[in-house]
């Protein structure tokens, strides 16, 4: 069994699979086939004395400057060690397993002009575990994610470093122990290698897998602390949003409703209360939006993982080489932009929803900051703090990135993407937004507590039974640290543990 690839068809599943199960990956024969006729291509346009960028000239603003084909191998070598200068603590596993995988199947369109043995090296390295040592800071993405790169095309010529077993090594000492023999690189294979969107795509489909997850836990805990407070489900008829109808919108309020179908605690509401806050009653217009902007973040992912985003492109077909940018992140950029406000918003509104449990000014009755004894207790008084630290560091963290363009490279990359910080950021905004819906969570849940003989909906107290199993009833004041965390391990596993 395996995962295989053809530069056209991986799915999120698969990157998932390859990624956080370490499923085993393999090169389809028709995509060797492809590979192998478009070296053969490439070869000849050489041997015919063509002037190729990247292949038989210098590169960015030396791209003028023609190579002797005596130097054209040392030519690639120079090129992956004189880029390799990317800085900051490493890529996490998850990601560099990404970027490896994306790489390959980049290169298994056959439009790259590399030999077939690269791609079976990339593929050996997450097969074996192998984990390149690959430095998280200076890509501005375009062309591509030089820098970074870099540092996994080192791996290939038996330098750089790895992770491997639990520890930092040099590449050559773990590639003999798995007998892996370090390759000499060809004419294009080093900027083959480089020129492209995989650290970006990598790190901005693993945040945007997060992303899903902590949507759907925001759902649910929206609908705890909905619930809680004895809101009303007037807002969430579907008459009032099928006149305004976006799909997230509709959908969020077909879900709410059927979360909290037969609570028993809604019928406690106060018939004085006519109108919800808007933190309750826009629920489906807010977190529907944000639903919007993951189904477009989705496509924009879809589309990248099986895209050619190197150059110069060979078309084998032609007998053409075209230069052109698809190494240029911004349609990446702009997506985790996008998702970086999406998801800030989201922990802006739980935020809001938090403080309305925990405010005794707002809670409608429930204990002060949801404990027995306040005043003794301080109850879950630093969920709503922490939430609100969180929340600010989002809001610093959301200006998008891909606005702020510096010329690099001599004047001739003069407009680049940024799309690896954009997508970076978004990292840290997803999951800083799970760690504010895990204290919604927590609170909501000990809320409901106070409500009893009164029942939640069914629903909910399944939710609430689990959450039980990793966090008690805080009947008295202990570290809410540890139980913030066992409900953040909870949402990475989301559909897996919540699956009823």
């Amino acid at each position: 069994m395996g995962i295989e690839i053809d530069g056209e068809h991986l799915t999120f599943n698969e990157f998932k699979k390859v990624c956080l199960e370490k499923e085993r990956v393999f090169l389809s024969d028709k995509a060797r086939e492809k590979i192998r006729n478009c070296r053969k291509i490439l070869e000849e346009i050489i041997e015919n004395g063509g002037v190729v960028y990247g292949i038989n000239t210098g590169f960015g603003a030396l791209s003028n400057i023609k190579i002797s084909n005596e130097n054209l191998k040392r030519l690639q070598l120079n090129l992956i060690r004189s880029h390799a200068g990317a800085l900051g603590d490493p890529l996490p596993e998850e990601v560099v397993r990404g970027i490896i995988l994306l790489r390959a199947n980049v290169l298994a369109r056959g439009h790259s002009g590399v030999r077939d043995e690269i791609v079976d090296f990339l593929l050996s390295l997450l097969n074996n575990q192998i984990t390149p040592y690959i430095p998280s800071q200076g890509s501005v993405g375009a062309s591509g994610d030089l820098a970074p790169l870099s540092h996994l095309a080192l791996v290939l010529v038996g330098e750089g470093e790895v992770f491997y077993k639990g520890k930092i090594l040099p590449s050559s000492e773990v590639l003999k122990e798995v007998g892996l023999k370090p390759l000499s690189l060809e004419p294009r294979e080093g900027l083959a290698l480089i020129n492209g969107t995989q650290v970006m795509t990598s790190i901005g489909l693993n945040a945007f897998l997060l992303a899903e997850n902590v949507v759907k836990a925001g759902d649910v805990s929206a609908s705890m602390t909905l619930e809680a407070l004895r809101g009303s489900l007037t807002p969430f008829d579907d008459k009032i949003h099928f006149l305004r109808p976006y799909e997230g919108q509709i959908e969020t309020a077909r879900i709410i409703k059927k979360y909290l179908e037969g609570s028993e605690i809604l019928k406690l509401r106060e018939k004085e209360r006519v109108q919800d806050c808007y933190s309750l009653r826009c629920i489906p217009q807010v977190h529907g939006a944000i639903k919007d902007v993951l189904s477009f973040v989705r496509g924009v992912l879809e589309k990248e993982i099986n895209s050619v985003t190197d150059n110069p492109i060979i078309f084998p077909n032609e007998k053409e080489v075209l230069s052109g940018g698809n190494f240029h992140g911004e349609p990446v950029a702009f997506a985790m932009d996008f998702l970086s406000i999406a998801m800030t918003e989201l922990g802006n509104i739980s935020e809001r929803r938090i403080d309305r449990l925990v405010n005794p000014s707002l809670n409608y009755g429930l204990p002060p900051f949801l404990t027995k004894s306040p005043g003794l207790n301080s109850g879950l008084m630093m969920a709503q703090i922490v939430s609100a630290s969180l929340a600010s560091e989002n809001r610093t963290l959301s200006f998008p990135a891909s606005v702020e363009n510096i010329p690099t490279t001599g004047g001739q990359e003069d407009h680049v993407s940024m799309g690896t910080i954009s997508a970076f950021k978004a990292w840290k905004i997803v999951n800083n937004t799970k760690k504010i819906i895990s204290a919604e969570l927590l609170c909501s849940s000990q809320a409901l507590e106070f409500l009893k003989p009164y029942e939640p909906s069914p629903f909910i107290r399944k939710v609430i039974q689990k959450i039980r199993e990793k966090v008690p009833f805080l009947e008295e004041d202990s570290r809410i640290d540890i139980y913030l965390n066992e409900i953040s391990r909870m949402i990475d596993f989301w559909g897996q543990i919540f699956n009823f």
